[in-house]
């Protein structure tokens, strides 16, 4: 009789260690050990300053909490794909991450209209989908149960905010605004409208163009002709160029601001614009907490430095955007946590609905709610005259919302 017990005993617990693996094994990317996260940016292409060095930041702080640990008893896998920051190379990455590596989220989208596209495919396939450092107001407005962005800023932020600055620090009441003729464009030209409403005694004049323009010296005269206080600037970063050189021949003397979608690469905006004498009434806008050089962010070119010291070296490292992939990690490590040991995408899903984070990276803290999926709503700025940097004191926050119709 005992050694029948002891039997029984035996293939109960034995029973129970193979349920609780298929229990595991039910949500796609979980072991008992380890959790497959799929990973994706612009890695290669005319776009790589996008993603490339924010990548590795996300990377950097997976190891991180690899090194600590892991979560709840896994450390995570990555698989990793680069999109070129174009749609049909995103599309790709996406399906082959879900569908063979079978991760079980994705964290990645470092170019808006590339992650936008994916939005049906993700919320087809119910899986997690938190951006790196795309903007992808498509995607997040109206709020998709399965995407989660903006860690940088969405473009309804970088509309809203940059007209608060325009007004708060450079006291312009008449605002000369350009920005693409497309739905990026769209994004933050409804935000600055917005925010110049709210404001009150505060005008646009808005000349939208092409992505691809070539000339602009025709908006550029409706510009003068309007005769506006500052010259805001959300576009990407080879038409801002073409812009503030235009706007340097025609004689312009007033401030210049740059959104931060336009300014991935300083140094080469500098050589693109003909010298610094272009930029001497120049201000950038930005997502983090401070300068590179800032003391609170001392601890992000340090961990950067440590985990890549090859790179590191080499000029041009690390890329202006790189702080903005941890924000992004490490919202996806607390859902992970809090969702507990019991791991399902469901109960990430349900951790991120209240998310409230400190990055200590960013200008203002990642926040989300269940009818609002953009973590981030404030921007810094900075005085730019080609080759130093001074921070403007405090930061400015868009005051959009989203309403559903």
């Amino acid at each position: 009789m005992k050694i029948f017990n002891r039997i029984a005993a035996a293939v109960l617990a034995s029973g129970l260690l193979a349920a609780s693996a298929l229990a595991a094994e039910q949500e796609p990317g979980v072991t008992d050990t380890t959790i497959k996260i799929g990973v994706f940016s612009p890695l290669s292409g005319s776009g790589m300053a996008y993603g490339f060095d924010v990548i590795n930041a996300a990377k950097m702080w997976y190891e991180k909490v690899n090194k600590e640990g892991g979560i709840n008893g896994r450390k995570i896998v990555l698989s990793v794909e680069d999109t070129r920051c174009n749609a049909n190379d995103l599309m790709a990455a996406v399906k082959k991450l879900t569908e063979q590596d079978k991760v079980f989220l994705l964290n990645g989208g470092s170019c808006s209209a590339a992650v936008v596209a994916a939005r049906e495919y993700v919320d087809r396939a119910k899986i997690p989908l938190l951006m790196l450092n795309a903007s992808g107001d498509g995607a997040l407005y109206p709020p998709s149960k399965y995407i989660y962005g903006a860690f940088s800023i969405s473009q309804h932020a970088v509309g809203g905010s940059i007209v608060q600055f325009a007004v708060e620090h450079l006291k312009a009441k008449k605002i000369g605004y350009i920005n693409h003729d497309d739905a990026y464009g769209t994004w933050n030209l409804d935000a600055a409208r917005f925010q110049a409403q709210k404001l009150g005694g505060v005008t646009l004049d808005v000349q939208s163009i092409n992505p691809s323009i070539t000339d602009v010296t025709a908006p550029m005269l409706k510009i003068r002709a309007a005769n506006p206080d500052v010259l805001l600037l959300a576009t990407y970063a080879r038409p801002a160029a073409l812009i503030i050189k235009k706007a340097r021949e025609m004689g312009w003397t007033k401030p210049i601001v740059l959104a931060v979608n336009g300014a991935a690469d300083v140094t080469q905006l500098v050589a693109n614009v003909g010298g610094s004498d272009a930029l001497k009434n120049f201000y950038i806008q930005d997502v983090v907490a401070g300068l590179p050089d800032d003391p609170k962010m001392a601890w992000v070119y340090k961990m950067y430095k440590d985990n890549y010291p090859d790179l590191a070296a080499k000029p041009g490292h690390p890329q202006t955007f790189m702080p903005y992939g941890i924000p992004s990690a490490m919202t996806v490590v607390e859902a992970l946590k809090e969702a507990g040991r019991d791991l399902t995408r469901e109960k990430v899903l349900t951790a991120l609905e209240h998310m409230k984070l400190d990055s200590k990276v960013m200008a203002g803290p990642i926040e989300f709610t269940p009818t609002d999926h953009a973590g981030q709503k404030a921007a810094i700025y900075i005085k730019f005259d080609g080759t130093h940097r001074e921070l403007i004191p405090g930061s400015y926050k868009s005051d959009w919302t989203y309403q559903p119709k």
